[in-house]
């Protein structure tokens, strides 16, 4: 199948993501050869999507490394784990060590920290974050490239070209080194995950809370759309509550089984911030949520043992305007609150891995291509802009603002959910991550005189240096550090 004529990138897996992202590449100007270890899908794309393109398919490795110019640009578009790690020793053999390969998957930030270090003299790895669905790889996503920052500079300019763009640039910039590019990746998950959630708990609240439809639910959302909430998601939730199911004619999400599933990101960004110590309630809430909402079975049988306290609809047609408009603020300072976790994370994660990471930049390509592009992106990047080392969101003026103002409609929202016995996970954790946020004294010193209790934990005081350990039996209390 190959020609004579050197290809100016290489592309394995063709998948609908892989064939999307071969197709944007082609499209911008840059021939290319691909690869599937199936050759009757290389040869079936080939045929049909990939016809009169600027594009070959070769049937083996060897082959298909030898089809692309120098240093060789190669991007693997494969299921995460196992599966990487069997092209990349695949193909080793055949590169040399200027040559650069790209992990494109979701793979995880650690996978890629050890495959940059395995590799390393072999050739120069780079793992790349890539957002956008299968529409975003066609026609522009959000990339989160991390890795050899001389690598990055060889690659840019055809990053720069197939990467979705906006007024501030196109969505890519590099990341930093190492995991870096695969772990903003994973938070820019997390986020989805918390975005999407809060959206969910919202529309239940509208409907049990409120005694909306679907579509009259789509239509609050459209609205929504056109302001400060202005983001995909909330786009694409007035489409999908809009839809009709064309065999029964109710709405589709009607009809839709209430289980979630989930690929790993959200759960991987979990513990990843247990292990830095870096809290990110309404991300946990997410992947539990989604968690829970798959024992199905057993949530219809606790619905049988297990009573809430009911209650009737909220709103009449007189104040039903006031309780949306209300958890109008609710969401918006929900969604502030889950990007300032998300935020944090990635300030412990720079700092513990010594990565530098820009969070301006990191929000400015967050705003096109991208799953969590929002027009709340622009005063993010703004904040972080105006101060690098911003301790949280919630402490740049315009969002402090924001949670002040917007603070009484989620009390209301959540104390209306708690009250109907209508679970707000997303919602109440966001809340909570603010309130403990701003307490500047919790209950943790009971805490610490319990560990001291029953395992000589020690604790400090407030009035004097020093770590301190008490015999609580008699009172007695002795200076140990």
């Amino acid at each position: 199948m190959a020609n004579e004529a050197l290809r100016h990138t290489g592309l394995i897996g063709l998948a609908v993501m892989g064939e999307n992202l071969a197709l944007n590449i082609e499209r911008n100007g840059f021939p290319l050869a691909v690869y599937n270890r199936t050759t009757a899908r290389t040869e079936e794309f080939l045929a049909e999507r990939a016809a009169g393109r600027n594009i070959i398919g070769e049937s083996t490795i060897e082959a298909f490394v030898n089809a692309i110019e120098r240093p060789r640009r190669i991007i693997i578009m494969v299921k995460a784990g196992a599966p990487v790690d069997a092209v990349l020793a695949e193909l080793q053999p055949f590169l040399d060590r200027d040559d650069i390969v790209i992990d494109g998957g979701n793979s995880l930030f650690s996978d890629t920290a050890r495959r940059s270090a395995e590799y390393q003299g072999a050739f120069r790895f780079v793992g790349m974050g890539i957002s956008g669905g299968e529409e975003g790889a066609l026609n522009g996503p959000s990339l989160m490239p991390g890795g050899p920052k001389e690598a990055y500079d060889i690659l840019e300019p055809m990053l720069t070209a197939i990467a979705a763009k906006t007024e501030a640039g196109a969505c890519v910039t590099h990341i930093g080194p190492g995991g870096a590019g695969h772990y903003v990746k994973m938070v820019h998950n997390g986020i989805e995950y918390a975005d999407m959630q809060l959206i969910a708990e919202t529309y239940d609240l509208l409907g049990r809370a409120l005694g909306l439809t679907a579509p009259e639910i789509g239509e609050v959302f459209a609205g929504w759309n056109q302001g400060r909430l202005s983001s995909y998601l909330v786009e694409i939730t007035a489409e999908v509550l809009a839809t009709v199911d064309r065999e029964t004619g109710n709405p589709l999400v009607d009809m839709i089984l209430d289980t979630a599933e989930q690929k790993g990101t959200g759960r991987w960004t979990s513990q990843s911030a247990l292990d830095l110590g870096s809290p990110i309630p309404a991300i946990d809430a997410a992947v539990f949520a989604r968690s829970m909402s798959s024992r199905k079975a057993e949530r219809e049988v606790a619905a049988e043992h297990l009573f809430g306290p009911g209650g009737a609809i909220l709103a009449t047609s007189a104040n039903r305007q006031a309780t949306i408009d209300a958890l109008e603020n609710a969401l918006y300072f929900a969604k502030i609150s889950a990007y300032a976790q998300g935020m944090a994370l990635l300030q412990a994660a720079s700092a513990e891995y010594d990565w530098e990471l820009d969070l301006a930049e990191i929000a400015r390509i967050w705003k096109g291509g991208c799953i969590i592009r929002a027009a709340l992106l622009d005063p993010i990047r703004e904040a972080y802009g105006s101060d690098p080392g911003l301790a949280n969101l919630m402490l740049a003026p315009f969002f402090s603002e924001a949670m002040n103002a917007n603070a009484p409609a989620i009390r209301q929202a959540v104390a209306t959910a708690v009250q109907m016995g209508i679970p707000v996970p997303a919602l109440s954790a966001s809340l909570t991550y603010v309130d403990t946020w701003r307490s500047p004294r919790l209950p943790a010193n009971l805490l610490q005189a319990l560990r001291d209790n029953f395992g000589a934990h020690t604790y400090r005081r407030i009035d004097r240096e020093g770590v301190f350990h008490t015999h609580w039996a008699t009172g007695e209390t002795e200076l140990v550090g």
